[in-house]
């Protein structure tokens, strides 16, 4: 089923809507709200037409599913990614960026693992697999890459906020790594299920950047990035933790117990420590002394939080840079 076939915005707004009494104001408003409703309506149908939505790739399954606390999963980490010419290429690149700062050239995988350490080289190289193949999403408004670049920026603040936390509930940074590079994969979602409804979103963001994306999507669309994002790491058969992190990025609290609520908070709030990101995630900025000690944070530490994440995040996009 091609994507644009999906929803056919102009198809939807032109049949099987009744007529608004003539001359009236009100009757205009109610044939919008109808439009907008079919709209919405045949959008969340179609997220559930798993066959719409890109299947993962299968070398990022097979990474994912490495137990790299013995030996063969280590072995079979060296072989997944010797396979694959361009993330070894990415992998070698990053561990030979300044911001590494290896005291000498890194020419192998296997050096760049015992470097970077296992568990990172795992993450980042299913993290290249799946922005090489979401990077094959039809063409859009939005740029691709800077999405990926604000994915890592936020993947590495939400690292280093956790490094303030109790040992005992901090989520392991492969975790936190994956939650904050894929966070926004719903906008990918909605290029996928709906070109032109997706250009149509990104026109209202950039002219209306003032307002919080979340009001004008769901004023747009009626549904959001982060149930878009949460449905397809569902189709992937990701961990729970990590759907729980995609939907509940913005709204911690309706995580509830959910496995993950950390992982969502940390996204949440590492959102709200880069304000000069370029996209206004969040209708306020300012952090609560609770969503710190839900955290087991000391809320006196913030300060200091803050200059973490934002040294971070730009060591993020120095070494993405590499791979991106």
């Amino acid at each position: 089923m091609a994507a644009d076939a999906v929803l056919g915005e102009e198809a939807t707004e032109s049949t099987h809507q009744p007529a608004a009494p003539y001359g009236t104001v009100n009757g205009k408003a109610a044939e919008k709200q109808m439009r907008n409703a079919g709209r919405n309506a045949e959008l969340r149908r179609a997220i559930r037409n798993l066959d719409v939505l890109p299947a993962m790739p299968a070398i990022a399954q097979k990474l994912l599913a490495l137990n790299l606390n013995t030996e063969e999963g280590e072995r079979m980490l060296m072989v997944l990614i010797g396979q694959d010419p361009q993330i070894s290429a990415k992998i070698i690149g990053l561990a030979n960026s300044a911001v590494i700062g290896a005291s000498r050239r890194i020419s192998s995988v296997k050096d760049a693992a015992l470097l970077l350490g296992a568990k990172r080289v795992q993450s980042v190289a299913t993290g290249i697999a799946i922005i090489s193949m979401m990077a094959k999403a039809p063409p859009c408004e939005f740029s691709i890459r800077d999405l990926w670049l604000h994915g890592f920026r936020i993947a590495a603040a939400a690292q280093g906020i956790a490094h303030f936390m109790p040992a005992n509930m901090r989520p392991t940074d492969e975790q936190l790594f994956l939650a904050g590079m894929l966070h926004d994969i719903g906008y990918l979602v909605l290029a996928y299920l709906d070109p032109k409804l997706s250009d149509k979103l990104h026109s209202h963001l950039a002219a209306e950047s003032m307002r919080p994306k979340m009001e004008v999507e769901r004023e747009i669309l009626d549904i959001c990035h982060d149930e878009l994002g949460a449905e397809l790491a569902r189709h992937w058969n990701l961990p729970e933790e990590i759907i729980t992190a995609l939907r509940y990025h913005h709204s911690p609290d309706e995580a509830g117990e959910a496995p993950g609520q950390i992982l969502a908070r940390l996204v949440d709030i590492a959102q709200k420590l880069l304000p000069s990101n370029g996209n206004n995630e969040s209708p306020v900025s300012e952090i609560s002394a609770r969503e710190w000690e839900l955290l087991g944070i000391n809320p006196v530490t913030a300060e200091e939080m803050r200059e973490q994440a934002n040294k971070r995040a730009e060591q993020a996009s120095q070494s993405a840079s590499s791979f991106i």
